[in-house]
């Protein structure tokens, strides 16, 4: 059958539940409304129906009526997006190009009379043949089937470099109406031989140029082998997305080592790296980037210094293909596509339709007048539909309200001279007022929105508030209930969506409001700046800082670092009052050293260190805390001079201060030992740890977590020294200390514990006692795993580690 469609001159299919709409008799534009129907046809989820699409050269498309709709070239688009085949399979090239996986997903959604036929429709698609034999299942036939092509492909082999297509952190919404020219010449543009391909989609905010991106997505995903969606808004959001692109390629391919072979959590630089790396391995052309929020380019007239250059981002092979969201036309870096509006009036009535719940508004003049107000802005559209879905209000009534609110803004925010600003503006207001009047909380909180970043705000994050903040705020996050009620009425109004971030979480799920609505929150709700909210933002993520006893601090650092980047603008622009918040800017310097941002870390912690010098004097024990930490600071970034000097000076203060023997004192003389053991300075490391040890063993006793942590950094020195059986006492005693501390069982969540553990491994191994070895490693992988998850890059270099103990088979690996 399959030889017989192909050898045909033409097809013909009739569509008897396809139907030419009313609209189409006025419609002159190249999108005929009968496409909604044409994608819910039976044709497409018959059985057979697959190589009658498939094999033929020509196949005609006919409605209800007879009339002609186009062939499977002219609707080729339609087509892909319908069936998931990709557009070379429906020109005719060769099957054996696509993998057997890919060839059965065509199959999936598709249904026969008769069980076996599922299997037999598709001996056409792979070339084989078998006896058909009806009664025996679809299962029994599917297995059959199997055996066929492991027959016929026994001894082909083929480098798979796939990924399994995941947009699960991207918001897709359901009013979408696809752009078919666009999707056309997006395709068009990135179809080639494997060598770089990139198109830059460029327009107003609002436009719909991220829907239009997912949808290509979605139609053409199995013309790649891996998608990746990154979002570039700013350059932590962009290192996170290059973070689960890593985890994505190493669920599948565990053979990429230079991913699993990352030193440091910190450093997710190596991450980005790694990726690219992989991205330009031979052979690995069929893969697709997108970058989206690409707000801020690094361009010869923008001064910003938070502008990025997405060259230092693209894998340097020149392979692949890339689109690029942006709201610039001054990105030259491929082929530029301008997104426009929407100039079929028919789209716009159906994104109101869609959002607004409301039917038969294709015929509604009220309707029609409202659409072409808001003049093909999905945005607005999306926004006033979901305004009329919440409100009992003719579409006349919309229109009216929607004027008088063009016309007070005109008068209220004159510099606002962007047409389609206003118009977004308008909608949105609309939707505030009616929010005010549903829950008061709620547009409170879209005006304290204005002070935190737009993306990922979530419960936890808002509840610390205290007798000197508003009472509204310890309302709104009394319980959860009432955080997410409030959230809702937002949501329910196009206003705010459930954040789909990449980033792994503890606390409960975020949620995030689109880019332009956060720019109307500060420059229109918010015309006049507010200290006081802008104070609580502040305090409130400056309290949110998680420290190293919290649970997996550092999933919590990573969502707070772009809340802290907007603190971070509203304190260097002096946009805060700075009495009293001194402590947030050391919360910060905190976080941002323990998220590897050296620079900005410091710029808080002098800020910090000018305000405890300026409040309390500089030998204040705050004042020497914080300077402690910048002697950790400055070691972290190989300033390995200024930060013997600042620690000197924290000593000096300390032992003038409190004596010679407070533990505070201790700890900074235990991070000198770590800067001399850094220095390779081996001797006075081991003075300086041996000091800090006797008096934590007196001040706080032998078996104290603290004295325990500086017993495990003198057996990583003589370790290094060469001394093992001190280096092997000291990881015991500090082993049995954390035990009986902690107990057997929760050392394995301490990562001091597991480090010891770790420690332990690595000598044993030196010693080639690789029974041991193993016996650690695999102890302290355990303990990982558990703590920060598989996904850690130390989980990865524990499982390389053991993998590499069961190659060498008695024999060193390496040396240490």
């Amino acid at each position: 059958m399959f030889c017989w469609y192909r050898n045909a001159a033409k097809c013909y299919v009739y569509l008897p539940d396809v139907s030419k709409s009313a609209c189409d008799a006025d419609d002159k534009s190249n999108q005929p409304y009968w496409q909604s129907t044409f994608r819910k046809s039976r044709w497409f989820t018959r059985g057979w129906t697959l190589q009658e699409l498939i094999a033929p050269a020509s196949v005609e498309f006919f409605s209800e009526e007879g009339e002609l709709l186009g062939n499977k070239a002219s609707l080729e688009g339609h087509i892909c997006e319908i069936t998931g085949i990709p557009v070379k399979a429906i020109r005719g090239g060769s099957l054996s190009d696509f993998s057997v996986a890919e060839r059965i997903s065509w199959s999936e959604n598709r249904e026969t009379t008769r069980k076996e036929d599922i299997a037999y429709s598709l001996l056409g698609i792979f070339d084989v043949n078998m006896p058909l034999i009806y009664g025996e299942g679809r299962e029994k036939a599917l297995g059959r089937l199997r055996e066929e092509i492991d027959r016929a492909l026994k001894g082909i082999k083929r480098e798979d470099f796939s990924v399994a297509f995941s947009l699960s952190n991207v918001s897709d919404i359901e009013y979408f109406v696809a752009r078919e020219e666009e999707l056309a010449e997006i395709h068009k543009k990135l179809s080639g031989d494997g060598s770089r391909r990139t198109v830059v989609l460029h327009g107003l905010g609002g436009i719909g140029k991220t829907q239009l991106s997912i949808t290509y997505a979605k139609r053409y995903k199995d013309s790649y082998s891996a998608i990746f969606w990154l979002n570039i808004k700013d350059e932590d959001s962009l290192k996170q997305s290059f973070a689960k692109a890593a985890r994505q390629i190493l669920r599948e391919h565990l053979s990429a080592s230079r991913i699993s072979n990352m030193d440091t959590n910190a450093n997710i630089d190596n991450m980005v790296d790694a990726v690219k790396a992989w991205l330009s391995l031979p052979n690995n052309t069929r893969w697709l980037l997108i970058f989206d929020n690409y707000d801020n380019p690094k361009l010869s007239r923008n001064t910003d210094p938070a502008a990025i250059d997405i060259r230092r981002f693209l894998p340097e092979s020149y392979q692949g293909s890339i689109i690029i969201i942006t709201r610039s036309s001054q990105v030259e870096i491929g082929h530029l596509i301008r997104i426009r509006k929407l100039e079929n009036i028919c789209d716009s009535l159906k994104i109101l339709s869609d959002a607004s719940r409301r039917e038969g508004l294709i015929d509604d003049p009220d309707a029609l007048k409202l659409a072409k107000e808001l003049d093909g802005l999905p945005l607005a559209l999306v926004t006033a539909g979901a305004y009329l879905n919440q409100v009992a209000i003719s579409l006349s009534d919309y229109l009216r309200l929607y004027k008088e609110s063009w016309a007070k803004l005109q008068k209220t925010s004159p510099e606002l001279n962007s047409y389609e600003n206003r118009m977004l503006y308008s909608t949105w207001q609309l939707s505030f007022d009616h929010v005010e009047q549903q829950n008061a909380l709620s547009a409170k909180l879209l005006r304290l929105w204005a002070y935190f970043d737009n993306q990922d705000l979530w419960f936890e994050l808002l509840q610390h508030g205290d007798s000197t903040h508003p009472d509204w705020i310890r309302e709104l996050v009394k319980d959860e209930l009432s955080f997410h009620d409030a959230v809702r009425v937002l949501s329910n109004h196009g206003l705010v969506e459930v954040d789909k971030s990449s980033l792994e979480r503890i606390e409960s799920g975020g949620y995030s409001i689109h880019g332009c609505v956060h720019s109307w929150t500060v420059h229109v709700l918010n015309q006049e700046w507010n200290h006081d909210l802008a104070r609580i933002a502040l305090e409130f993520v400056g309290m949110h800082v998680p420290d190293e006893r919290a649970i997996r601090p550092w999933l919590t650092q990573r969502r707070l670092l772009q809340h802290a980047a907007r603190c971070s603008y509203i304190i260097l622009n002096g946009l805060v009052i700075d009495n009293g918040m001194d402590w947030v800017y050391y919360n910060l310097g905190y976080l941002y050293n323990d998220q590897g941002k050296l620079a900005e870390a410091e710029q808080m912690y002098q800020r910090a260190l000018q305000g405890y010098e300026k409040a309390l004097g500089p030998e204040h024990t705050l004042t020497l805390g914080i300077v402690n930490n910048l002697g950790n600071l400055y070691a972290d970034q190989g300033k390995l001079a200024e930060a013997e000097q600042i620690y000197q000076r924290a000593l000096q203060g300390y032992e003038k201060a409190l004596g010679p023997e407070h533990t505070s004192m201790l700890g900074t003389v235990n991070n000198l030992g770590n800067l001399y053991h850094k220095q390779g300075k081996l001797a006075e490391a081991e003075q300086m740890y041996q000091q800090a040890l006797q008096g934590k063993e007196k001040a706080l006793g032998p078996e104290h977590i603290s004295t325990l942590r500086t017993v495990n950094n003198l057996g990583n020195l003589y370790h290094k020294q060469g001394k093992l059986a001190e280096a092997n006492q000291m990881y015991q005693r500090a082993l049995q200390g954390y035990e009986k501390a902690l107990g057997v069982e929760d050392i394995m969540t301490y990562i001091p514990a597991l480090n010891t553990i770790w420690g332990l491994g690595s000598l044993f191994e030196y010693q080639t006692d690789l029974a041991k070895a193993k016996i650690m490693y695999s102890k302290a992988l355990a303990g990982y795993e558990k703590v920060v998850g598989p996904d850690h890059p130390d989980s990865y270099r524990l499982r390389e580690v053991l993998q590499a103990l069961d190659t060498v088979k008695g024999k060193r690996r390496h040396k240490l």
